[in-house]
């Protein structure tokens, strides 16, 4: 039954009301005038406990054990301000940062798709065994881990591959290979901040297990350079460093080198471009190189062509053929301009065994905006088969302040095809029915919940960029009609409750 209170018509206010809005529809702008920051950061000095404590426990009126509840202050009294901060290196996402996440996982997520992955997920909570079942690694002083209520020793995951391989083992043999999984998950690590590195960070992970050649490496370098390119990041603005850890393995066995030492080694030459060289001949001399192998090891660690390292190792080895095919799939495949050879490079997980690669800027201003590599021999550390494997890992924080280096940060605004208000107070609740009379159409909608003038509704418009305003009337309601105002041409009309598309 239509209402019985009275309101204007909208065709009787249409003199009022476009002498009054006009002016302020001329007046506004309808795209936010800020582009979004990058993924803000403003952080605090608290850290993650080592142990979590508990707390105190009273017998339950049921015979169990509950924990006590501590009464809330009582009302007046002196409480003290929460700090509004994060923890340090943690961030927050208000609404304009989640739409740049949202806007570059997105894209993480289209790539995947693109090149025929399924997506997958871990828990952020994992076993700390599983994060330390390799010697060697520097991830293990970089954990946030603690003792939980039953006494089991667990970690928030610092990155997800080995997540990943006690998942596979978990499937077995009811995954047929090859798995071509990828994921976009939270990762924690207690480390050193510098410019795109955080404690806390997102990452997008892709993994291809069960192939063996040197194609599921070509295949995941693709994959980054489409990613690149969908954002506008070209080969003048990144490349790849690549290299084999066959290539480190070959010196060290002609120097007897134990096998034991391999991955310790390989984390102090991760260090190469951030320490002196001095500190990295001390600290590979004390994990037990001697001197000749040393030099050695640094002679070949600074070539920059297959050329030369094929010189001075010889055209033999896995190594040499492994960079020769890959260097050539990328010439057919189109990205070869993208790579080059750095025989330094080694990453500094202890798991990984043949070809690696890190993205990096090539202004040298940012930290590795990626990496990833082949790493066949994790399985057999946990206790399962070993299988061929490779993949990447790619942060979400890098890539954000390269993009904002390079003044390609998107604009990404709130937008919303209608806003919705009632002329009438009364009317709010046929306000509400139409608003969802188009959200059942596939529009987004903003109602405008409380009685607000017709200046305020306006200007709310504009901040949302709505493209529609829809007023409900009295007069118009007991027509079966509302007002329409299209908000880029101030086009105005009325349209039946049954056509309102």
């Amino acid at each position: 039954m239509p209402p019985t209170s009275f309101s204007c018509s909208f065709l009787t206010l249409q003199p009022r009301f476009n002498s009054y809005v006009n002016p302020i529809f001329r007046s506004l702008s309808f795209q936010l005038s800020s582009s979004p920051l990058p993924f803000n950061a403003h952080f605090s000095s608290i850290r993650l406990r080592s142990s979590l404590s508990r707390p105190a426990e009273t017998d339950s009126p049921t015979g169990g054990r509950s924990g006590a509840l501590t009464p809330g202050p009582s009302v007046g009294a002196d409480v003290q301000k929460i700090d509004v901060n994060p923890p340090k290196g943690t961030r927050d996402f208000p609404p304009e940062d989640m739409r740049l996440r949202n806007w570059l996982f997105n894209h993480f997520k289209e790539v995947s798709r693109l090149y025929g992955f399924e997506e997958v997920d871990y828990p952020v909570l994992e076993s700390e065994a599983l994060f330390t079942r390799k010697a060697g690694e520097e991830i293990k002083d970089q954990l946030y881990c603690f003792e939980d209520r039953g006494n089991r020793r667990v970690a928030l995951r610092p990155e997800l591959t080995p997540s990943l391989a006690r998942l596979v083992i978990q499937k077995g043999k009811s995954v047929p290979l090859p798995i071509k999984w990828f994921t976009v998950g939270q990762c924690w690590r207690y480390e050193r901040m510098t410019r795109g590195r955080r404690r806390e960070h997102y990452q997008w992970n892709m993994d291809i297990i069960g192939v063996p050649g040197v194609m599921a490496e070509a295949e995941l370098l693709s994959s980054i350079v489409t990613l690149f390119k969908r954002i506008g990041i070209t080969e003048s603005d990144v490349g790849f460093k690549v290299s084999s850890r066959k290539v480190l393995q070959e010196v060290l066995n002609c120097y007897s080198v134990p096998e034991h030492l391999f991955g310790k080694v390989c984390v102090i030459i991760d260090k190469i471009e951030k320490i002196p060289v001095d500190e990295i001949k001390k600290e590979l001399k004390a994990v037990g190189l001697s001197q000749e192998a040393v030099q050695k090891l640094l002679q070949v660690l600074s070539v920059k062509s297959l050329e030369e390292l094929e010189e001075r190792l010889g055209s033999s080895g896995e190594a040499i053929a492994d960079l020769k095919q890959l260097f050539s799939l990328a010439e057919k495949i189109g990205f070869s301009k993208w790579l080059q050879f750095d025989a330094s490079v080694v990453r500094g997980l202890a798991y990984y065994t043949g070809i690696v690669f890190e993205g990096f800027d090539r202004e040298g201003k940012l930290r590795a905006i990626c990496g990833g590599g082949r790493y066949d021999h994790l399985f057999s550390t946990f206790g399962a088969d070993d299988i061929a494997a490779c993949g990447f890992g790619f942060g979400d924080a890098v890539i954000v302040e390269l993009l904002k280096e390079k003044g390609l940060l998107p604009e990404l605004n709130l937008n919303v095809d209608d806003i919705v208000c009632a002329l009438d107070e009364d009317l709010q609740g046929r306000a509400a029915m139409v608003a969802n009379i188009l959200r059942e159409k596939g529009h987004s909608v903003e109602l405008v919940l409380e009685s607000k003038q017709l200046k305020w509704v306006f200007k709310r418009a504009a901040r949302v960029n709505a493209e529609r305003l829809v007023l409900v009337g009295n007069s118009e309601w007991q027509r079966g009609v509302v007002g329409v105002k299209i908000l880029s041409t101030a086009e105005q009309y009325e349209v039946k409750l049954d056509d309102l598309k």
